[in-house]
């Protein structure tokens, strides 16, 4: 049985979203696939193809890249829902001047009034070198506060590293 709330967490090409699919997927539950992602250039065109080519009849994609509140609020006890990923969701809400604060707390929100189990994907973006310039230095400062936010929220959090899943908070079922 899935926990209420799952935070993934892990660096880019980890394994961290194949990993929450296939956790997904072990359920006898409908799968939902609430994408964030907006394709604007042609890697991004080919990152989207290789996870979509992943996806089989199971599931069912929303795409969405800036109020996932009236998605999850449509969704019942027998939905799971996989949210991928809160980065691209944080960069889009940046590119659009949001004010990250008030969508973050809509976010967590939401989070908390969904019906459905949850499992949001995000990016660890602090193991760097601190970016050269002020709006990356301002996302990382962003990225690092809602991952903390989403870990706080979620009954178990799991960081995958080279598609391993490690049990960072909860148990795995």
């Amino acid at each position: 049985m899935l926990p209420s709330g799952t935070f993934v967490l892990g660096g880019a090409a980890s394994g961290k979203s194949q990993w929450a699919e296939n956790f997904i997927l072990s359920n006898n539950l409908d799968a939902i696939y609430l994408a964030t992602g907006q394709i604007g250039d042609s890697e991004t065109n080919s990152r989207v193809a290789i996870h979509r080519a992943r996806r089989d009849a199971r599931w069912r994609t929303i795409e969405e890249p800036l109020d996932l509140a009236p998605t999850l609020a449509g969704l019942t006890s027998k939905d799971a829902v996989l949210i991928d990923c809160a980065t691209m969701w944080l960069s889009n809400q940046m590119m659009a001047d949001a004010e990250i604060s008030l969508v973050q707390a809509s976010l967590l929100d939401a989070l908390r009034r969904c019906a459905a189990p949850w499992i949001i994907v995000s990016n660890e973006v602090g193991y760097g070198i601190v970016p050269d310039n002020a709006l990356a230095r301002r996302f990382r400062e962003f990225q690092g506060r809602l991952n903390i936010a989403l870990a706080a929220e979620a009954d178990l959090a799991v960081q995958v590293i080279a598609g391993l899943p490690l049990v960072l908070k909860g148990h795995l079922p």
